[in-house]
């Protein structure tokens, strides 16, 4: 069982609020680190391994300046996430850019930056080079989709369906078309799977992208020096879940690196990640307090929060822990369905969950939020996104982002009527 912990008591929120109401995501600075620190030494048995953390999970200056300080790269499928990683200091080939159907001013971007370049498509090549002055970078990457060679999951499906990634026979031609135009060092990549617990699915895509390897270099006489695993590693959102274990992952890509990478004298290979939610995901909690009861044909608890603020359970009928601050050992006898105010039946973070009873004012909090959650935030419905705090190892509380207000809302319209407008 996994011990699903809020850090704070009631009483220490009570002071927080006083200053920062709720609903609010905070973030304990103690635990990412932890995370990154447990990942980097499990791994620290394969060859330069580098973690590029995903951006997209937690895109937040404060957090990626953390990460930075534990040894982590970034990777990036944008120009704003590229803009992030230049402004906490992490650029060259410490960034990653992997994006699809990617606009000119992107590849660009990233070009400038120095970052790894994969490329999503065999088009691509020749697109970049030509915004790039007719010669590609020293070293780009390439993203394999496996198709029926790889097994998806629910969240990410199929690969043969996916939008992602070149095929087996486009990836021999990719890097040929590449090294004529000017490249040097090449990567491989590939990404199959979103929230998977299963420990050997990691090995299995290494063992796929290193058999890949060999055959590229029998192929066309390329080296590949670099190659990512790709991310999805899972978290346990429910307590009964086996979270993915890194010795195991890491002991299992050891092996057959030696097997294959070894074996056929095609080392040193650079192997890497990119994985978001294992790192920051179980670390984030969003904050709310509930104001409003409803007993109709179900008894509704209504939060300050909504859909607004974390879409997974209304969009993809997640499942996500939740506790009510001070009741943690207080019998569950009451069931409700937890919403929110937005004008959308899903708009619900928990359907029919057994829970202490709840009064009005009490803090509930929705665990881990750490990743795809602010992130995923959204204004339908005139919703204002919520702010995000940082819980200091020291203790303290840092306000690492405000909460959206109604001026941020107008700011992009040029409408005179809304100006300094209020009831």
């Amino acid at each position: 069982m996994v011990e699903k912990k809020f850090p704070l008591t009631k009483e220490q929120l009570k002071e927080i609020v006083k200053k920062y109401p709720t609903p609010f995501n905070i973030y304990d600075e103690r635990g990412i680190r932890q995370a990154a620190r447990r990942m980097l030494k499990a791994f620290s048995i394969l060859p330069q391994f580098k973690e590029f953390y995903a951006v997209k999970a937690l895109p937040n200056p404060y957090i990626l300046e953390i990460l930075k300080e534990e040894g982590l790269g970034t990777d990036c499928s944008s120009y704003p996430e590229l803009l992030l990683s230049k402004a906490v200091g992490i650029t060259g080939e410490d960034v990653m850019f992997s994006s699809n159907e990617t606009p000119d001013n992107e590849f660009l971007a990233a070009a400038k930056l120095g970052a790894v370049i994969n490329f999503d498509d065999i088009t691509h090549v020749d697109i970049a080079a030509n915004v790039l002055g007719g010669k590609l970078p020293d070293l780009i990457s390439f993203r394999y989709n496996p198709g029926p060679l790889k097994k998806g999951n629910v969240i990410i499906g199929k690969p043969e369906e996916a939008k992602y990634g070149l095929t087996r026979e486009q990836i021999f031609e990719g890097y040929k078309k590449a090294s004529a135009l000017g490249a040097k060092r090449f990567g491989l990549h590939t990404m199959v799977a979103s929230n998977e617990l299963d420990s050997s699915y990691f090995v299995e895509t290494a063992k796929i992208l290193f058999e890949l390897v060999l055959e590229v270099y029998q192929k066309t006489g390329i080296r590949i020096e670099m190659v990512n695993i790709g991310g999805g590693m899972g978290i346990p959102y429910k307590p009964e879940e086996t979270p993915v274990d890194f010795d195991f992952v890491a002991r299992g890509v050891k092996e057959l690196y030696d097997q294959i990478i070894e074996k056929n004298n095609l080392g040193p290979v650079k192997i890497c990640t990119e994985c978001g939610r294992i790192i920051t995901g179980p670390y984030g909690y969003l904050v709310s307090t509930a104001i409003r009861e409803k007993h109709t044909y179900r008894d509704y608890i209504g939060l300050d929060s909504s859909m607004a603020d974390f879409m997974r359970p209304g969009v993809y009928g997640s499942w996500q822990y939740m506790s009510v601050v001070g009741k943690e050992g207080k019998s569950p006898d009451m069931v409700y369905d937890v919403v929110g105010s937005l004008c959308e039946n899903c708009d619900k973070f928990a359907v029919q969950r057994q829970l202490p009873k709840i009064d009005m004012g009490d803090f509930v909090v929705l665990h881990d939020t750490g990743a795809h959650g602010r992130a995923m935030g959204f204004n339908y419905n005139g919703k204002l996104r919520s702010g995000e705090l940082l819980l200091k190892e020291d203790g303290s509380i840092v306000e690492i982002r405000r909460k959206e207000t109604v001026s941020d809302y107008f700011s992009t319209l040029d409408y005179p009527g809304l100006k300094d407008i209020e009831l």
